[in-house]
């Protein structure tokens, strides 16, 4: 490992020494934000003050205040991370540069996953090495989460975390010419909780101008609550802390309290009479707009940002292989993932088990929660965004099995991920209780797909047919790359 002299960059805040290693530096830690203290919690993001002298960018930062997340007996800390490390500025990012610093270079910023209550840019998989390595300037935020970053309370902003992503996309545009980037080409984008957020980002016209291209990973551009929804959450999160859903109140509590109070959310029935509950009750926090992310795509918001949209084939087997569930379900849970997500849960029924015939209750139960969490809210989103002229819509879905859990888990929610980093051989990824399982990938999956992103990243194009509304263009990726139209077509039809 060749070490060089540690690099300074000049930022609009002072200067940053970060690392170099084998021709590229990396900048943990540096503030885009003011510490999110007291009151201020629940108020927008502020620029960080300034500072004098050099700041160490060598070691990793805080996070945002969170409980350890687990999923049964699945190993996700490489994905969630292990937990709160404490310290009150921790609106920051990292920055993965190559060394060479030649200018110009695209720009790629990530918004980590975890439910809108966990997840920061510690954990492992969140290492931007490899973008780097191939010509790309790689930037991790941390946001505010759970009731200091999503919770609706009258008298502050809704979606705090949302704003934090606004604020580290203008704190991109303001400095990262310094780490080699080019600040009129920046791809945002997300996983999960992460690509939800970015495809409220993209509806949202402040943000307007601060990214050309976005890439939504097996969000929804459907899962936002109303504020209906959001309110009775508010309500929940008040009698769990003991006072009044009243903004002061709030204010007042510590961080420990606002986190144990969110872990004590599960089971609010958000349904109203005009909604579901576009999470199914797995999180008691989301956006919160009274117009969804995909329809305000349709009214024209982000139609000049070129678009990668995409879910993974068995997404709802996170939620049920690892706490065993999803070898002993029954008719009766499929209907009833039916139920908790359309309004029409027999028919819903009627068109997977037609589409799947040899599927297992499982199997179908899984289907139907993926479809519902993520899948139509990214057909929504992908048809949407595709009926702008003026920029790209590209589709995929990534389809390649783990086989962790004896084969349960399958291409499930959040495995795409150490292929996009190109960090597929992680030893921590690896085991019969480890997200990639106890196989071996294709040697060349994580290359392509990393190689594909940043292709998009780069040119807007990601080297496939894009997604149209007459033949909905798809890239199928495994082991083979298949290009299929309107794959799941009578299922995408079924969620309209």
């Amino acid at each position: 490992m060749n070490h060089h002299p540690d690099p300074l960059v000049t930022t609009a805040q002072g200067a940053v020494r970060g690392l170099s290693q084998d021709g590229i530096t990396a900048f943990l830690n540096i503030p885009y934000g003011a510490a999110p203290t007291g009151a201020a919690r629940f108020r927008p993001p502020r620029p960080h003050a300034a500072w004098d002298g050099v700041r160490d960018a060598t070691t990793p930062g805080p996070n945002a205040p969170q409980s350890e997340r687990r999923l049964g007996s699945v190993d996700m800390t490489p994905y969630f991370g292990t937990g709160w490390s404490r310290g009150e500025d921790y609106l920051t990012v990292n920055v993965w540069t190559p060394e060479t610093r030649r200018g110009g270079l695209p720009v790629m910023v990530f918004v980590h996953g975890g439910g809108f209550v966990a997840g920061s840019t510690r954990s492992t998989m969140y290492d931007g090495t490899a973008f780097a390595r191939d010509g790309v300037v790689l930037v991790i935020l941390n946001y505010r989460l759970g009731i200091s970053g999503f919770l609706d309370i009258p008298g502050a902003p809704a979606n705090r975390g949302l704003l934090d992503v606004v604020a580290a996309l203008r704190w991109v545009r303001e400095n990262i010419a310094a780490f080699g980037g080019d600040a009129g080409n920046v791809t945002l984008f997300g996983q999960s909780a992460g690509a939800t957020i970015v495809g409220g980002v993209l509806a949202t016209p402040d943000a307007s101008g601060l990214f050309r291209r976005a890439i939504v990973q097996s969000g929804s551009g459907l899962g936002a609550f109303t504020t209906e929804q959001a309110a009775r959450v508010t309500r929940a999160a008040a009698d769990a802390l003991g006072i009044e859903p009243r903004l002061d109140a709030f204010a007042e509590m510590s961080d420990e309290r606002l986190v144990e109070a969110a872990s004590e959310l599960g089971g609010i029935d958000l349904r109203t009479e005009t909604h579901g509950d576009p999470l199914i009750g797995l999180s008691p926090f989301s956006l919160v707009l009274d117009t969804q992310p995909a329809h305000a795509v349709a009214a024209g918001l982000g139609a000049d940002v070129d678009l990668l949209i995409g879910t993974n084939s068995e997404e709802g087997n996170l939620y049920l292989a690892p706490v065993g569930t999803y070898s002993t379900s029954t008719d009766a849970d499929v209907e009833a993932a039916a139920a908790a997500s359309h309004p029409d849960p027999a028919k819903l029924v009627e068109v997977y088990r037609a589409a799947r015939p040899e599927a297992s209750p499982g199997a179908l139960r899984s289907a139907i929660m993926g479809g519902a969490l993520f899948g139509a809210g990214s057909w929504a989103m992908a048809s949407a965004h595709a009926a702008h002229p003026l920029s790209g819509t590209y589709g995929y879905e990534f389809t390649w099995r783990s086989e962790a859990l004896d084969g349960q888990l399958g291409a499930t929610h959040a495995v795409e991920l150490p292929f996009v980093f190109d960090l597929a051989g992680l030893p921590r990824l690896h085991g019969q209780k480890a997200l990639l399982g106890p196989g071996k990938p294709p040697a060349d999956l994580a290359t392509g797909m990393h190689d594909a992103w940043i292709r998009f990243a780069r040119t807007g194009d990601p080297g496939w047919a894009p997604y149209d509304n007459d033949r909905r263009t798809t890239m199928r990726i495994d082991a083979e790359w298949t290009e299929i139209d309107d794959p799941h077509s009578r299922e995408r039809r079924a969620w309209r």
